[in-house]
């Protein structure tokens, strides 16, 4: 109270200084001349918490030496108030740029132009490995500042398969694992929301859960985004017809639940039935196997216009699709003639990916 009542006084005192002359000059320029310079030249980073008042601002940005003196910027702002310039400063990680003004920093605090950082989770996880991943890595932060952000908060429990929506999410210092798991159940949720009113007539999915479930089936078995609408129509005229999907990838995820199983399917694994099996099991999986991309659920919605029922690995990292088993045999045989002749020429060919 009495620092306040200080600050006041000398307010009263530059403010009748001012009537006198000189006074209201003075401030501005304290307001507008350059600040304190970095020995580097390199920005200052200065954490402005939630709540923060301006004192506690004032007193951040004086101890990070972004300003001389955290009184006289109290004094500053309060003066501008009083004229009816009553700037409201954000929260958040901020840098300061070398020998910047006060006014260049108040402009910057009250854009909330805080630092960011880019979390970037591929296709194709399952929830287990989404949480993990962003518990244990350091994001770096856009805008090609040198900083790396690791997301605070306990970890949180693992979601149910295929609830997220992977892509890049921006976040702030500050922000959490269970933060960006609510945003990514958000935009899976909102992504939805828009395209399944939208789905091509006559397709064989009842709900949106099916969707998804369909959808992580297609992002895994799609090495290629071009080609998942295609994929996607393949699934769909089986589950139309009555035949199995017949996925490697549910073998995996009943065995693994989705992570890499490091060799080939066994035979005995192929013949195991459970809940994802489609080799085993008419329709859907039980569950999601993984946590589709917005590509993946999009291409089960709205697939390809194609009859092809099987697809075949070209040896170039592509898919060759067809309508019968004859095509799609003279398919397989071209694939392994090709993949001989590029053993013989020391060529690595892609793996085959068949079905």
């Amino acid at each position: 109270m009495g620092k306040l009542l200080g600050i006041l006084l000398l307010l009263l005192a530059v403010i009748g200084g001012a009537a006198a002359g000189g006074g209201w000059f003075w401030l501005d320029g304290l307001y507008t001349s350059a600040g304190p310079a970095t020995a580097d030249g390199k920005p200052r980073v200065v954490m402005i918490e939630r709540g923060a008042a301006t004192q506690a601002i004032a007193t951040k940005l004086a101890e990070s030496g972004a300003i001389a003196d955290e009184g006289q910027f109290r004094l500053v702002l309060r003066a501008r108030e009083l004229m009816g310039d009553k700037p409201v400063m954000k929260a958040g990680e901020y840098e300061i740029p070398s020998g910047a003004s006060m006014s260049d920093i108040v402009a910057e605090l009250s854009t909330g132009a805080a630092l960011q950082y880019a979390v970037i989770v591929p296709e194709g996880l399952t929830s287990d490995m989404i949480v993990k991943l962003l518990a244990e890595r350091e994001w770096k932060a856009t805008g090609g500042a040198e900083r790396v952000y690791k997301l605070a908060g306990d970890l949180p429990e693992v979601p149910p398969e295929g609830v997220l929506l992977p892509g890049d999410y921006a976040v702030t210092r500050g922000d959490t694992i269970a933060s960006v798991i609510d945003r990514m159940k958000k935009a899976q949720a909102d992504l939805l929301a828009e395209i399944w009113p939208a789905r091509k007539e006559g397709l064989p999915l009842k709900t949106q859960q099916e969707a998804v479930i369909l959808a992580s089936v297609i992002e895994k078995e799609s090495g290629n985004a071009d080609e998942q609408p295609l994929i996607a129509a393949a699934f769909l005229n089986r589950l139309r017809t009555g035949m199995r999907l017949q996925a490697d990838a549910t073998i995996v995820y009943g065995i693994t639940k989705g992570y890499p199983i490091g060799r080939t399917i066994t035979s005995k694994e192929l013949a195991t039935r459970n809940a994802w099996n489609t080799y085993q099991m008419d329709g859907l999986p039980e569950t999601p196997i993984c946590n589709p991309g917005a590509g993946a659920l999009r291409a089960a919605l709205q697939p390809a216009d194609s009859k092809a029922i099987y697809f075949m690995a070209d040896g170039k990292g592509g898919h060759l699709f067809s309508e019968t088993y004859a095509e799609h045999q003279r398919n397989v045989d071209a694939y392994w003639k090709l993949r001989r002749e590029n053993a013989a020429a020391g060529v690595n060919t892609p793996a085959v990916r068949q079905e």
